[in-house]
């Protein structure tokens, strides 16, 4: 017996993204199909070694410059370290953590590579992983459709 079908949501190409856990709001993203994995810019990366031998990952989220930034670092005990392919084909190796991101008021869990975006005119990329996962669809000609989708429904609670 078939299951039945999850329609699919429609999102634009490019998104404004929270993640709720960080408690960052409005982050710009851009919607990637060639891009597998998503990825979310942070500075200064590093691995610390705790007293009790475990290792933790302690990064910088966003630039000074983003309006969400805060400067507090951000601790992750549960991380992997994998080869990513980089826009321009090169092979990187990154941190990828699993982090909760919000589009259309529910949150997808899915996992994120950390990376100097600062070059790239969006702190945030969605890969396809996600796309696939939350059953997304890509109009290029769209933007920021779950905001705007937000929008209308506090308007018409009110």
């Amino acid at each position: 017996m078939k299951k039945p079908r999850v329609p699919k949501q429609v999102v634009g190409r490019r998104e404004l993204v929270d993640f709720p856990e960080f408690q960052l709001w409005g982050v710009e993203a851009k919607v990637d199909t060639g891009a597998y994995t998503s990825a979310i810019h942070c500075s200064n990366i590093h691995v610390e070694r705790l007293p009790d031998g475990r290792e933790q990952l302690r990064v910088l989220l966003l630039d000074p410059s983003h309006p969400n930034f805060d400067g507090t670092p951000m601790e992750f005990s549960d991380f992997s370290l994998r080869d990513i392919r980089s826009s321009n084909g090169e092979v990187q190796e990154r941190f990828v953590i699993r982090a909760s991101l919000r589009l259309f008021g529910q949150d997808y869990v899915t996992e994120f590579s950390l990376s100097d975006r600062s070059d790239m005119k969006y702190p945030v990329l969605i890969g396809r992983l996600l796309l696939r996962q939350a059953r997304f669809v890509v109009d290029v000609s769209r933007l920021n459709v779950s905001y705007k989708a937000g929008q209308a429904a506090e308007r018409r609670a009110r």
